[in-house]
């Protein structure tokens, strides 16, 4: 008995050890991502003294709201901040909603149905992953260009409504949706449009949140083709106005940090939103493989 209740205690031990080290090491990591977003919400208040001061102080001692001012109405006074705000939510929002919408549909022929040279259509769509966008990036201008959609969103969205990593995602994920439930649909005299639309695509919450989170803020940190497309101050994005802004001279670093925290702010938002279905999409995946 008392050789039991001593293996019962070691086990308890190494139990507790190995809990201790796996909450130590994560929380390690997760200190190490929110230190930049500690550091940049606080700097957003402070002025450059304090910000340059060594050693650094985390809280600051005069909270400078000052700094969101100038970064929403800009060096020059001209409030362009809020347009270039809007025209990213714009072109974000209408990818992330075009890329989940197509891909689930490509996803869903690919995944349940059969025909000739599915496997080729998928590999070649699978393809499309290896090029980079700079080699694609003149011929996809000069298609914009010639169709006249240069400098508006048009030209902004167009060009992303869809891409073969969601395509992917969406496959691999209804892959595991029942094919049961999808003749028990098509028994009952239900079209293939409906079991997509009211099935499928309502029952694909976790891979759809995913991708339209991942696919928000791709485009929302997109700078190379929104400065190769457009020229006017009104039809820029978020990117290039951080870019214009540094570069001024007149703009400070704590200014630049509110410029920064307020272009963080929506991607946040759409996570914590979806965070529901995009934490469960692994135990809801899995429970499809069953």
């Amino acid at each position: 008995m008392m050789t039991i209740a001593r293996t019962r205690s070691l086990a308890s031990g190494r139990e507790v050890s190995v809990r201790f080290f796996t909450w130590l090491i994560l929380g390690s990591a997760s200190l190490l991502v929110m230190v930049p977003l500690i550091f940049m919400m606080g700097a957003s208040l402070m002025n450059p003294y304090e910000i340059m001061k060594m050693p650094y102080d985390w809280i600051p001692r005069t909270w400078k709201w000052a700094n969101f001012h100038q970064a929403l109405a800009g060096n020059d006074g001209n409030w362009m901040y809020l347009r270039n705000i809007y025209n990213s939510l714009v072109v974000a929002l209408s990818i992330a909603f075009a890329t989940v919408l197509f891909s689930a549909s490509v996803g869903y022929g690919l995944a349940k149905f059969e025909f000739r040279g599915k496997n080729a259509v998928f590999m070649g769509i699978m393809a499309t992953m290896m090029i980079p966008f700079e080699t694609v990036m003149i011929p996809l201008y000069l298609i914009v260009v010639n169709l006249r959609m240069q400098d508006s969103y048009m030209g902004l969205i167009v060009p992303f409504l869809m891409n073969a990593f969601g395509v992917f995602l969406m496959r691999q994920y209804l892959i595991t949706f029942p094919s049961e439930i999808l003749d028990a649909g098509r028994i009952d005299g239900c079209s293939e449009f409906r079991m997509f639309t009211d099935i499928v695509f309502k029952n694909s919450g976790p891979a759809a949140a995913t991708l339209a989170i991942l696919s928000f803020r791709q485009q929302w940190d997109n700078l190379l083709w929104p400065l190769l497309v457009t020229q006017r101050e009104e039809m820029k994005t978020i990117p290039a106005y951080i870019v214009k802004f540094a570069a001024e001279k007149s703009a400070d670093e704590g200014a630049m940090m509110a410029v920064a925290v307020i272009a963080s702010i929506p991607v946040f938002t759409l996570f914590f939103t979806l965070s529901k279905y995009f934490l469960g999409g692994s135990s809801v995946y899995s429970a499809g493989k069953e």
